[in-house]
């Protein structure tokens, strides 16, 4: 993706202001916002079509990134999380109440993925936070796989980072923290 830490600071301040980025991830390119910006968040939302009651994902490089959101867990749950990550799972978790509303949606849950996919967890790092990941496409369309999909879907209403999209050939499999029941597999 980017070498130099100068590109970096360039997408977190874009970030700040209220910036919308697509990145590639596991499956499939996700759209993505600075998670702490409801303006953001909302403005994602609106572009995707997207229901603000149905909650959004996480992804981080690390649990330190989304700790906050989150009851606190073991180090063994962190483990579990960063294994979880490699297979492409992103868990429901119980959230603080302090967890933003416009990030839970109508639930006292999070969903939230430690990425194992090297770009988005080098982007996460590169602008030293947790972003927001949905799949870069209009809500009940398929998902953009690559750089120049993204450009035609979205033009200049998003920053397009290019690389390479995982392994994967669906979204990531949704479970419960607690039982791990599966919702979306």
């Amino acid at each position: 993706m980017f070498r130099h830490s100068a590109s970096y600071r360039r997408i977190a301040a874009h970030l700040r202001r209220g910036g919308l980025i697509a990145y590639p991830t596991e499956s499939c390119y996700g759209l993505g916002c600075d998670p702490d910006n409801r303006i953001a968040v909302q403005r994602l939302l609106k572009l995707k079509q997207r229901a603000q009651h149905k909650g959004l994902i996480l992804i981080a490089a690390s649990y330190r990134q989304v700790a906050r959101y989150l009851h606190p867990v073991t180090p063994a749950q962190q483990q579990q999380l960063k294994i979880a990550g490699a297979q492409a799972v992103t868990y429901l978790m119980p959230a603080l109440h302090s967890a933003p509303r416009w990030l839970r949606g109508d639930h006292d849950t999070l969903a939230i993925r430690l990425t194992a996919h090297k770009q988005a967890a080098q982007l996460c790092r590169g602008v030293g936070s947790a972003l927001v990941s949905t799949s870069a496409n209009r809500s009940g369309q398929r998902p953009a796989k690559t750089y120049a999909q993204c450009r035609r879907l979205f033009g200049r209403k998003v920053w397009v980072l290019s690389g390479r999209v995982g392994k994967y050939k669906k979204p990531s499999t949704i479970a419960m923290w607690a039982g791990g029941k599966i919702i979306r597999s």
